[in-house]
C-alpha cells in the first residue's frame, strides 16, 4: 500500500505521542508542546492503510525552519518513510520563502545523518556533549533553499 503524507491535525495527537514514545532516538515532548506545533508549526504525518506510521515536525522563525523531530514506527523502518516525509517538508519550507532548514542530530545516528545528507543537508558544526543519556555531540546540518 502506498504511504500518504499529509498535514497533522489535533486528532492525530494520540498516535503521534504513541509513536514518539516508541522511538528511542526521538525528542520526547509533552502533549501541549505537540499541540502547539500542530496548531502553529508544521507537522506532517505519514499514513499507510489509515495507520499513522511516521511524522516530522518543524518550526518556522526568522526566515528559517528548524526540524524538531522525525520519527517512524519500528514496523515501518527502512521503507523510505522518513525520506518521503523530508521530501514533503522541503517544498513546504520553500513555499513559505524560508532561506534554510536547520537541524541537529546525534553524532552516532548514522541512519538519520545519511537521510539528511541524501536530501542535500550539509554538516555545518557541532555542539559538544549536547545530548544526555548517553552524553554525545550534536551534529548541526543546514539545507540552504534557493528562492
Amino acid at each position: 500500500m502506498p504511504v500518504v503524507i499529509r498535514s497533522a491535525v489535533l486528532n492525530d495527537m494520540p498516535a503521534i505521542l504513541a509513536l514518539e514514545q516508541q522511538a528511542p532516538g526521538a525528542a520526547h515532548w509533552t502533549r501541549d508542546q505537540y499541540n502547539q506545533l500542530v496548531s502553529s508549526g508544521i507537522v506532517l504525518v505519514a499514513e499507510e492503510a489509515g495507520q499513522l506510521c511516521g511524522f516530522v515536525c518543524a518550526q518556522a522563525g526568522a526566515g528559517e525552519w528548524e526540524i524538531e523531530n522525525v520519527a517512524v514506527a519500528a514496523a515501518f523502518l527502512r521503507r523510505g518513510i522518513a525520506n518521503e516525509l523530508m521530501r514533503a517538508l522541503i517544498p513546504c519550507a520553500k513555499n513559505e520563502v524560508a532561506s534554510a532548514i536547520l537541524l541537529e542530530v546525534r553524532e552516532s545516528n548514522l541512519a538519520a545523518r545519511g537521510l539528511y545528507e541524501k536530501q542535500g543537508f550539509r554538516e555545518v558544526g557541532r555542539r559538544p556533549a549536547y545530548y544526555k543519556n548517553p552524553a554525545e555531540d550534536a551534529i548541526l546540518y543546514t539545507l540552504r533553499l534557493q528562492p
